[in-house]
């Protein structure tokens, strides 16, 4: 970063200018003239440290900030550079972090250059207009701004550090708990739980396909809305007092309509105005690029990381649906020249949220110039980008125009005298388009989705009031009521900004945290809680009934974290000192924590040590490559710390079970019963054969699949100490086992004797799908593989993917669910080089003919 070229700019300049990204640097660089040298501090240059509290709660929380290994090196660079400058004008982002930065950045220079030379400058957008008007108008850094940065970071520190041991020591595999991220988890896991507690009710839809007695003869359908004047189908979830519930009461209608003619009973027209929804913000933005174009969060504040640098949107981390005159103005001019007058509001649309203050940045988030039109000419963008840009271009512009007018017709037929039934259509008809000229692209994603409570809509012919209609067909249909779905990543980020837990600078990390730490795990686009992350939240939900029954506050309350996040913005707003929030703080943590320590019954440790007493031959020490595991040591340890008084967790009591059970046959029949000790199961024959076969394999690389890394070498190692300590491997252990002894078959000598004396393969060939071996089979006859592609660093290689299933299938007998899918899949790309294809396409299980993979250099999928 610092050159020769730099610091000879330096001595020449006046001023330096520090921004956060070396892009930035370069964007902004063009814009200032040659008095001004621009660096990049690459993000915070000072910070907690990482590997210890770094907060003082006895000293008013005083935090301890070190300069981070990058920051050295950079701050080394700016110092040196400050040191020909006169002037320091700090322009991170215009947020809290922003602030923080700007504030850590002067506190590190402040010696260099005299403190009334430093200069705060923020913008909304990197234009050369916004830039100018910045440096036109410097401030001074906001302190109450950093102070609630500092606020967060601390608060975060403190729930991270002294929060997390306590969940370590309670649940295997548990790596932290968060302020945010516990809170997030906490609502995926008991939807989870609401959707395994959800009773589906039977129930029947009944419809008609009919047409007029006279021209135009075109059908259309009718929907039974009631019966009796009470409604039918579903609300919420549950059944509506008139719907149908039975084969019989379904059967008995079905006979008394066939007997009645139905005739127009009412018909309904009425004008609707529909508005067009505000600009973006961080949270709508997430939620809408993850319905119209599959992007992450995480991914999309990428994307937009690389539009805001390159000058062509504002601020992408807001919370804020303002929107600058100017822009509005630009806006209004576009749109009457480009759609006419008549889609221009008498006065500029303004949007604002409801119960809540903007507290994250000035504006919403818009196309800098709304001129540049998705697809513009000279404005060179990656497919993903363009995409984004396009979404963003087309709400803004759309946010500027009027509603749109709807004409929504409502027809209604009735049947029978005794039992009256009433069937309904709807059908709308646009009148002007307004702000649905732009907003065409998003539509699609945006709509309401179609379900048992939707009304479906069509055309409607002409209708009169009384005219008969000819029941063309009775249409019925078995149906049951559906739990509430899932989280995807949009609709909990949806939640938690309802919920008020969060800020814009947050949701995409809680994202990628919770998969990170495996508490989640994605299932076609919805989050499922993992057995890990269950675990946790049922930690947290038993230490919630512990402090409610003292009357305290729960740390992991949706409440009480959006409470806090409340407590934040008034630090900002300079209405509270942040150590005094701290301070109100700080107990609830410690009483959570002091609630949370799940502690092993005393008695009943004491009654398992006895037992252990009696044990005269312990098994001997296990070495392997990390530790030793030696239980006679484990045991006098544990001894020792209850007879210090010590209390052991409920895990450390699990463990003083297992290993009460090892040791079944040295132990008294007395307490194998009053502690109803299990004799443990034997190691299987098989296992340390399989293991042996393994030993000398050449291992292939571990692989990463997002942070996950699997190395196949530390897993059989694994295994092995298991297995040497006599622990018994589960079904599910076995099982990958085996796959790996499949997976190096090429390495073991006679292979093709030992697979069948070790039955290998033998539970997955019964267990598997009868149609994959013909697909194999099949796809053997493709002579033209299409070219590798690269989605990231990933790359994709239809022929290498079938030649490592076809080896798989041949050496385990089996695929798995997901794996057979994807093979499908591929198969139906390849349908014009395969004959049989269509002939067996039902047979198999095939889906429709694919268009094969075009050549592509780069994927934005």
């Amino acid at each position: 970063m610092f050159d020769v070229l730099t610091k000879w700019r330096a001595r020449m300049s006046k001023s330096l200018v520090i921004v956060e990204s070396p892009a930035k640097a370069k964007k902004i660089n063009s814009f200032l003239g040659s008095s001004y040298v621009v660096m990049a501090s690459v993000g915070h240059v000072r910070d907690l440290p990482p590997k210890k509290l770094g907060v003082d709660p006895e000293k008013g929380f005083e935090p301890e900030y070190t300069e981070t290994t990058r920051g050295k090196k950079i701050l080394k660079e700016l110092k040196e550079v400050a040191k020909s400058c006169e002037n320091v004008y700090l322009a991170p982002d215009p947020d809290r972090e922003g602030e923080a930065i700007a504030w850590h950045l002067f506190e590190a220079l402040k010696k260099t250059v005299q403190e009334d030379h430093f200069y705060r400058v923020t913008y909304n957008e990197i234009t050369k207009t916004a830039i100018l008007a910045a440096f036109d108008t410097p401030q001074k850094i906001d302190m109450d701004r950093v102070n609630a940065q500092q606020a967060r970071r601390v608060l975060d520190r403190l729930v991270g550090f002294q929060g997390s041991p306590v969940v370590r020591r309670q649940i295997r595999g548990a790596n932290s708990v968060g302020r945010v991220q516990t809170v997030a988890l906490r609502l995926v896991v008991e939807r989870e739980l609401e959707i395994e507690g959800f009773t589906p009710a039977t129930y029947f839809t009944v419809g008609a396909e009919v047409r007029k007695q006279q021209a135009p003869l075109d059908p259309f359908l009718l929907k039974l809305a009631r019966i009796n004047d009470e409604p039918v189908g579903t609300k919420d979830r549950k059944l509506l007092p008139g719907a149908v519930k039975s084969a019989e009461q379904l059967a008995t209608i079905q006979a008394e309509l066939e007997k009645e003619a139905l005739r127009v009973s009412d018909i309904a027209t009425k004008e609707v105005t529909r508005k067009a929804r505000p600009p973006f913000i961080t949270s709508t933005l997430q939620q809408s690029a993850s319905g119209a174009l599959s992007f992450a969060p995480a991914r999309t504040m990428g994307l937009a990381q690389k539009l805001y640098e390159s000058g062509l949107i504002t601020y992408m981390r807001t919370d804020s649906f303002n929107i600058a005159k100017s822009a509005q103005s630009e806006a209004r001019a576009f749109i009457e020249s480009t759609y006419g007058k008549e889609y221009i509001p008498e006065k500029p649309n303004v949007y604002s949220r409801k119960g809540a203050a903007a507290q994250e940045a000035h504006e919403a988030i818009r196309p800098t110039d709304v001129a540049v039109r998705p697809g513009a000419e000279g404005v060179k963008l990656e497919p993903a980008e363009q995409k984004l840009y396009a979404l963003i271009w087309n709400r803004f512009v759309s946010s500027q125009m009027v509603p749109a007018r709807i004409a929504r017709r409502t027809v209604e037929a009735t049947a029978g005298e005794k039992n009256v039934y009433l069937f309904r259509a709807t059908s709308s008809d646009i009148l002007f388009p307004g702000y649905m000229k732009v907003s065409g692209m998003e539509a699609a994603a945006d709509r309401p989705k179609q379900g048992d409570e939707a009304e479906e809509e069509g055309q409607l012919p002409p209708l009169e009031k009384a005219e008969v209609l000819d029941v063309l067909d009775w249409l019925t249909e078995q149906k049951e009521t559906k739990p509430v779905a899932r989280y995807s990543e949009a609709a909990l980020i949806k939640a938690l900004e309802e919920n008020g837990v969060g800020r814009p600078s947050t949701y995409a990390a809680i994202m990628s945290k919770l998969d990170e730490r495996e508490y989640v795990e994605k299932v076609k686009r919805s989050l499922v809680p993992t057995t890990l992350g269950r675990e946790l939240i049922g930690l947290v939900q038993r230490t919630e009934q512990k402090l409610k029954s003292g009357n305290k506050k729960d740390l992991f309350e949706v409440s009480f974290t959006a409470d806090m996040e409340d407590r934040l913005d008034e630090v900002e707003d300079g209405k509270v000192e942040w150590t005094q929030m701290m301070e109100a703080f700080y107990p609830s943590l410690l009483e959570w924590i002091d609630h949370a320590r799940e502690t092993a019954d005393v008695a009943w440790v004491a009654r398992c040590l006895e037992a252990l007493s009696h044990v005269q031959s312990w098994a001997e020490p296990v070495k392997t490559a990390k530790r030793t595991y030696d239980d006679h040591k484990t045991f006098t340890d544990v001894k020792e710390t209850t007879e210090a008084g010590e209390l052991l967790s409920k895990r450390q009591g699990e463990m003083l079970f297992k290993m009460c059970c090892r040791y079944y046959h040295q132990i008294p029949e007395s307490f194998v019963a009053e502690l109803e000790l299990t004799e443990p199961e034997a190691v299987r024959e098989d296992t340390p054969r399989k293991l042996a076969l393994l030993q000398g394999i050449t291992f292939e690389e571990p692989t990463q699949a997002g942070k996950r890394v699997y190395d196949d070498s530390k897993f059989v190692q694994s295994l092995g100490e298991q297995v040497t300590m006599g622990k018994r491997l589960s079904d599910r252990q076995v099982a990958f086992l085996d796959s790996l002894v499949g997976k190096y078959a090429d390495q073991i000598e006679n292979f093709e004797a030992i697979k069948a004396a070790l039955k290998l393969g033998e539970q997955a060939a019964a267990n598997a799908d009868p149609t994959t071996a013909p697909v194999l089979e099949m796809m053997e006859q493709i002579a033209e593989w299409a070219e590798p592609t690269k989605r990231g660093k990933r790359e994709y290689n239809d022929r290498s993917f079938y030649d490592s299933l076809a080896s798989q299938f041949k050496s385990k007998g089996a695929l798995s669910e997901r794996q057979l899918v994807a093979l499908k899949k591929m198969a139906a790309r390849y349908a014009d080089q395969l004959p049989t294809y269509a002939a067996r396409q039902e047979e198999l299980g095939l889906p429709a003919p694919r268009k094969p993979k075009a050549k592509k250099t780069e994927s934005d999928a």
